[in-house]
């Protein structure tokens, strides 16, 4: 077979290799070579990286030609013999995958991590033993064009709007989050929230059991908090977990996203005993909420993987005291500000501001009454910045709310960057 992957990142990198190791004839094509009508010719197979819009010319021009047109995932999934538990959300899908991957080691099988945490689901899936698992993190741009996509458990964080840019409309990217469950079968679990009302009605409509979890409610059947302390309801068993205070991640965010891996985890068959144990040793994830270090009593927190209003948002109110510098900004997602200013006048006592959303942002915070606004062109700025003004109990807190191509390759970059200059000081 003739295969055509388009990018040439890591997820097109990987699935290409794959399909070339299983005797295909593979070509990779990206946007620099200018020559996608002769590269297409004679293609069987389009394979889409995620960064590829399902919308581009070069796309329609492939299926006018009756090629057929997958995501890399469909190929990873259709070539995988172990079960995989896949993981989506607005928010929050890094710390619960990883949090699954460590929870699912404990049933003593091969594990794999993959997908949008920065790993080739293709290549990490392949050749794996029937009894193995993949934590697999999906975002949208995954999962927007999959067509037999069925993971053994798939679980559903929450929803706010986000890559505008690229869905459009917020129907659209609700669509693409739902396709991560839409296909499952009766001997299937979807794991939703049961908080968010979009995501719980999503049940009605699925062919697999629903494991609901809740941060607000105790379930009938589910997961959730009781007294403190973590709790499964399920097939008329009820088990306690361990204490919420027994987290070493923290914020409201972090216990939603806690409820949630131990769901996926329970289901997966791991033991109760086995999840408290995780859950008691669980280290925030690098980039997510961050601790870097403390000087002069005030502590610098690296949030760089908030690449949403709504990502920072939760960061904020993990700081209930407030009393935040709040370093935001990069490249603007184009999604509405008010909610996000209204928190930052709530917990932010001063607020800097760069990359390509400064102006959009500094006109948003201005309209909601924000305060002391700063303005400044570099990270080297924003941190000396930060630490001219920061006082105990302050907290310095880098939280953009914006993805990171004005600046940066990627997320990871840009959070590495904040903490040398930090730990610089």
């Amino acid at each position: 077979m003739k295969v055509l992957v388009y990018g040439a990142g890591v997820s097109g990198k990987g699935v290409a290799e794959v399909l070339q190791k299983a005797g295909n004839d593979v070509l990779v094509y990206t946007d620099a070579m200018n020559s996608f009508a002769t590269s297409v010719e004679g293609v069987d197979l389009l394979v889409l990286s995620p960064g590829v819009s399902p919308e581009k010319e070069e796309v329609r021009l492939a299926l006018s030609r009756g090629i057929k047109v997958v995501p890399e995932i469909e190929v990873a999934f259709a070539r995988c013999s172990g079960r995989m538990a896949a993981i989506t959300g607005t928010n929050g899908k890094t710390t619960t995958t990883t949090l699954v991957g460590e929870m699912l080691k404990t049933l003593g099988v091969p594990v794999k991590v993959a997908g949008n945490i920065g790993l080739s689901l293709s290549k990490e899936t392949e050749e794996l033993s029937a009894d193995a698992w993949v934590a697999a993190e999906l975002s949208s741009f995954q999962l927007e064009t999959v067509q037999n996509f069925a993971p053994t458990i798939s679980c559903v964080l929450n929803l706010t709007p986000d890559h505008l840019e690229r869905h459009h409309t917020l129907e659209n990217y609700y669509r693409a989050k739902r396709n991560i469950c839409l296909q499952q079968r009766e001997n299937q679990f979807a794991v939703l929230n049961y908080d968010d009302a979009n995501i719980r009605s999503w049940a009605y409509d699925l062919r697999c059991r629903v494991c609901y979890f809740s941060r607000r409610m105790e379930l009938p059947e589910g997961v959730f908090i009781r007294d403190g302390s973590f709790v499964v309801a399920w097939d008329g068993k009820e088990e306690i977990v361990c204490s919420v205070k027994d987290m070493k991640i923290f914020g409201p965010h972090n216990e939603e996203n806690v409820l949630a891996a131990i769901a996926v985890a329970y289901l997966a068959g791991c033991r109760v005993t086995d999840l408290a144990k995780v859950i008691k040793n669980f280290q925030p994830v690098e980039h997510r909420l961050e601790y870097v270090r403390t000087l002069d009593g005030v502590r610098y927190y690296n949030d760089s993987k908030a690449t949403n209003t709504d990502s920072a948002v939760k960061a904020l109110e993990a700081f209930p005291d407030g009393h935040v510098i709040l370093i935001a900004g990069g490249h603007d997602k184009l999604t509405d500000l008010r909610d996000f200013m209204g928190t930052i006048k709530k917990f932010v006592d001063v607020l800097i501001l760069l990359g390509e959303a400064k102006a959009r942002f500094l006109a948003a915070a201005k309209a909601e009454g924000v305060k002391n606004i700063y303005l400044v062109d570099s990270y080297d700025e924003a941190v000396a910045l930060a630490r001219k003004v920061a006082k105990k109990p302050q907290v310095v807190l880098l939280s953009p709310a914006c993805s990171s191509y004005d600046m940066f390759s990627c997320f990871e970059e840009r959070g590495k960057k904040f903490k040398e200059l930090v730990q610089a000081l």
